[in-house]
């Protein structure tokens, strides 16, 4: 039993699964946060408005 104890051959590879999973943690996080914080500065942007207006802007004043 004490042989079994003392046996430590696969702890660096559950250490690199918990290191990896830390990092996936904080990775979905981050792409939560940011995608909560995109969604709600989405209402006041309208770009498709915006660039016919730039691109109609210059005729405006150039016909009377």
């Amino acid at each position: 039993m004490l042989k079994f104890l003392k046996d430590e051959k696969g702890q660096g590879a559950a250490e690199y699964m918990l290191l990896i999973g830390g990092a996936l943690g904080v990775v979905l996080v981050f792409l939560y946060v940011y995608v909560s914080y995109t969604n709600t500065i989405k209402t006041g942007l309208n770009a498709e408005k915006d660039i016919n207006e730039v691109r109609n802007r210059p005729l405006k004043w150039i016909q009377p």
